[in-house]
């Protein structure tokens, strides 16, 4: 029997499976939609589909560098327990060295894109996984680099990955261990949006302790705080945290230039799951 691509639709859109596992379930069947659907609840796999409307907001972040450049990413799961699990940790590696190789735009696009290990669409690969773990996984986001590129990886939980003009392993690995815990939010003033610069000057202008002030004597104050508030924000401006006496700038000069820095941190944002440790392992045990 031929089978068509509507007829794959009509079983992904019943099950929720990738498109390669529907298609081979109903080659396998002849195109009997009822025994095809059966075959993917055999295999774990129709079940991934109802795990997609849970809260993922645990998981990891990886990154993958090699001599062209590379790639971090955040892949979300529900639970800390399977986000220390070997096998997600792989899944994480494996999707970040993934990211760096197709060079995808977008999450879409990547999760559309055929995985160069499996030869599967990385989607219907992630389903799979989705099935043997037990839990939703989702892809939130990532960013790439080329070039000459470091990275840090805190316990999963906080990663930077940073760009520069020229390699200085040692160096580049000092900055991404000082934007993980600093945190900076921009390389440098230039970068530093002018909306962002008003907002700040608004809230500042607004605060109690000012209000009796002569109205040019506040807005020095405020542009004063403003001043420093950015500085605060600028990984140029910031201390650096082996050694407060010195910038990052001056801890850079006549060496290299940053060209870039993303830092993630897991979950910022995203709605948490208010189990406790205890319902965590029970819901483990009962799959």
């Amino acid at each position: 029997m031929n089978i068509t691509a509507q007829m794959v639709k009509e079983l992904r859109d019943k099950t929720g499976a990738g498109m390669m596992d529907a298609k081979k379930a109903l080659v396998e069947v002849d195109g009997d939609m009822e025994k095809a659907q059966e075959i993917l609840r055999q295999k774990g796999i129709a079940s991934a589909e109802k795990k997609m409307g849970r809260i993922a907001a645990e998981g990891r972040v990886d990154s993958f560098v090699d001599e062209n450049g590379g790639a971090m990413i955040e892949v979300n799961c529900e639970t800390d327990f399977v986000a220390k699990n070997d096998e997600f940790k792989t899944l994480t590696a494996n999707m970040a060295h993934h990211v760096a190789e197709l060079k995808s735009a977008s999450v879409e696009e990547f999760l559309a894109s055929t995985c160069p290990q499996c030869g599967k669409v990385i989607e219907d690969a992630l389903k799979e996984k989705i099935a043997s773990i037990g839990e939703k996984i989702t892809v939130r986001r990532f960013v790439r680099y080329e070039g000459p590129v470091a990275t840090y990886i805190h316990n999963g939980k906080i990663g930077v990955l940073l760009s520069t003009d020229t390699k200085n392993e040692e160096l580049m690995n000092d900055i991404c261990l000082h934007i993980a815990s600093s945190a900076p939010k921009f390389v440098s003033r230039e970068e530093i949006p002018q909306s962002v610069i008003d907002e700040e000057t608004r809230i500042e202008m607004g605060k109690e302790d000012l209000q009796k002030k002569p109205e040019n004597i506040r807005a020095k104050i405020v542009e004063g705080r403003v001043n420093k508030l950015m500085a605060e924000r600028c990984l140029l401006e910031q201390p650096f945290v082996k050694d407060s006496n010195q910038t990052i700038a001056q801890l850079i000069e006549g060496k290299l230039t940053i060209k870039a820095f993303t830092r993630y941190e897991l979950g910022e944002g995203l709605e948490k799951r208010q189990d406790n440790f205890a319902e965590e392992v029970m819901a483990q045990v009962q799959g």
